[in-house]
């Protein structure tokens, strides 16, 4: 695939998108954003929420720790809720669940972003719309393609989440340097 004129001119995008923006779209966009700083891609990484119930709050302590307790940096970061007028500026956006990405194509319809699986980087109005564990080489045919959420869980339910996180970034960088 061979990238538009226009993707040269900003850096390829990958936002990730899950419920409130503080415990699984910020983890996966602080592991994101290590995996491809770490393999030298120009990507810009960021995370926002389907709801606005956690505007402005910072990433869960539960979420931090989890990442703290596995090597990873804790981002600085405040949920926002995603707008449908951003989703054609985002090169990929990585839904948490079914329901996320559901609520993402709603969205992207509504704002008349158009959703092209393999989009050309830099492409304005279009953007690839997946699953975020869609990239997770563990995830057999019969599981649950969700994300686990830990928000009710315990604090090995996070890290538990991490793990999966971990496990799909490869994918997506790998995903990533070939569209680049």
């Amino acid at each position: 695939m061979s990238p538009s004129p226009n993707a040269s001119a900003r850096p390829f995008r990958v936002l990730m998108v899950c419920t409130g923006n503080i415990c699984r779209s910020t983890m996966a966009q602080e592991v994101l954003d290590e995996a491809v700083s770490a393999a030298g891609l120009g990507v810009r990484v960021d995370s926002a929420g389907i709801s606005d119930e956690e505007q402005g709050r910072p990433i869960d302590a539960r979420a931090a720790r989890a990442l703290r307790d596995a090597g990873h940096g804790i981002p600085d970061h405040r949920a926002r809720r995603v707008r449908a007028g951003e989703l054609g500026d985002w090169d990929l956006v990585l839904a948490m669940t079914r329901w996320h990405l559901a609520s993402l194509r709603r969205l992207a319809d509504r704002a008349g972003v158009r959703v092209e699986s393999g989009a050309s980087p830099g492409t304005p109005g279009v953007t690839d719309l997946r699953l975020f564990r869609a990239f997770d080489p563990g995830l057999r045919e019969d599981d649950d393609p969700d994300l686990p959420d830990p928000w009710y869980g315990t604090q090995q339910d996070f890290t538990r989440t991490l793990r999966v996180i971990e496990r799909a970034t490869p994918g997506v960088v790998a995903h990533v340097r070939e569209a680049l």
